[in-house]
């Protein structure tokens, strides 16, 4: 093997993952700034909103879910949704209280 092989880079590179983290801080910029603002239950709905958006993008990116097969992604999926139904059920109990 030559030095050009060995040092060939396999993958996303360095610019995507600063693009995802510089996206994560703007997000988070945006969940404070909505946390400020009195929206009632929509302040729930809109930080939820927000951290899904941010698990996604370290899930696909940071995680490498984005180039994993089919299956796998599926089951991932899944196990997200299910989450999401399990907290969504604790909302609507905490809001009729």
């Amino acid at each position: 093997m030559n030095e050009h092989e060995q040092t060939k880079h396999h993958g996303p590179g360095y610019g995507l993952f600063i693009a995802v983290w510089a996206a994560l801080m703007v997000l988070t910029a945006i969940t404070v700034e909505v946390s400020t603002i009195h929206l009632g239950f929509l302040n729930v709905v809109s930080a939820m909103t927000i951290a899904s958006i941010k698990a996604s993008l370290v899930v696909f990116f940071f995680m490498h879910l984005k180039y994993e097969n089919r299956t796998l992604k599926t089951m991932v999926l899944v196990a997200f949704v299910i989450l999401a139904i399990f907290i969504g059920f604790t909302f609507f109990d905490t809001a009729n209280r």
